[in-house]
């Protein structure tokens, strides 16, 4: 009879896990699904200011098939909304990495949008079979070596440089990515940095130290160091609160608001957000004072989003 209970109890046990992983699936999958809906309507409204402006999600690449399933194609709309997709760790992650899902949905993606792969790397002797592998699928490529993960240093040399006018995300053979600013001393230490460079993209972050680039010194990035355009696009966390970022309360500190989730393992300063809650949605888009807006008055060509698979995390452990 003991026997008998403890197989009840264990197997009523196993049933109530299967259970709550049953639940955390659905409700994940029913996250993505406002995630792209979120990312939908970030595009719709920067692109009613700016018919021209651009959107890259990062990561998440599940969020561009229909029911967030990659056997059962591109969702049209999400697609339609943007202009190309970041993806971090595809080939390597300190090691080669096996090839994988997200290699394959990062595959049929790049039929119609840009790849943006940011590999990191090591062993700096990896580094040439890391371009080599990004450029034969068609992907433009930032090794991201042991110094950089941060991604705080420019590198010395550019891939594929060229004197094209890069007017398009398409038209781009390279990027850099650089949205820490713990390399400079200044502002104007880190415009003239970059300045110097012949970079396709420059990815930075919309503010230097909690302040602002101005249209004027985002105007003077927009042209590589040989005289020809390129784009410049600001970093946006769209699924993580950061607690330096202008929209960010005092009172924060202690009380947090509904809709302001975990804690993001590894970045002691940010926590997973619902994002489909009002608060956070008007916090990033839809008037003069939320994060797209002010992207777009400082005259950024376009916005790269983080987080995007908050959808996972925030069920999931980091």
């Amino acid at each position: 009879m003991y026997r008998n209970i403890n197989n009840k109890i264990f197997l009523l046990f196993s049933l109530t896990i299967l259970l709550f992983s049953c639940s955390k699936e659905k409700r994940s999958d029913k996250a993505a699904e406002k995630m792209q809906e979120f990312v939908i309507n970030i595009s719709n409204y920067a692109r009613g200011i700016d018919p021209d402006f651009i959107i890259i999600p990062q990561n998440g690449a599940e969020l561009s098939f229909n029911n967030i399933d990659a056997s059962e194609g591109l969702n049209s709309n999400y697609i339609s909304a943007i202009d190309g997709v970041g993806i971090e760790a595809l080939f390597y992650d300190e090691q080669l990495l096996p090839e994988d899902e997200r290699l394959n949905m990062v595959k049929q993606i790049k039929t119609s949008k840009k790849v943006l792969v940011s590999d990191y790397i090591t062993d700096n002797t990896n580094v040439a079979d890391a371009i080599s592998r990004n450029k034969s699928e068609g992907f433009i490529c930032f090794p991201r070596v042991s110094n950089n993960y941060d991604y705080l240093y420019i590198p010395d040399s550019v891939i594929d440089e060229n004197i094209n006018e890069i007017t398009s995300l398409q038209d781009a053979k390279n990027y850099l990515y650089l949205i820490n600013t713990d390399s400079y001393s200044t502002k104007q230490d880190m415009i003239n940095a970059i300045s110097a460079t012949n970079f396709d993209v420059v990815l930075i972050d919309m503010d230097f130290n909690e302040e602002s680039f101005t249209s004027t010194e985002i105007s003077q990035l927009k042209t590589k160091l040989n005289g020809a355009k390129r784009l410049v696009i600001s970093y946006i966390n769209v699924g993580a609160a950061e607690n330096w970022r202008y929209y960010w309360k005092k009172k924060w500190n202690t009380v947090h608001p509904c809709w302001m989730k975990k804690k993001y393992e590894g970045y002691k300063d940010e926590r997973w957000v619902k994002f489909w809650k009002k608060d956070w949605q008007e916090i990033i888009y839809g008037n003069d004072n939320s994060y797209i807006k002010k992207i777009i008055n400082a005259g950024f060509d376009g916005a790269y989003l983080d987080n995007v698979e908050a959808f996972y995390f925030l069920y999931y452990k980091d």
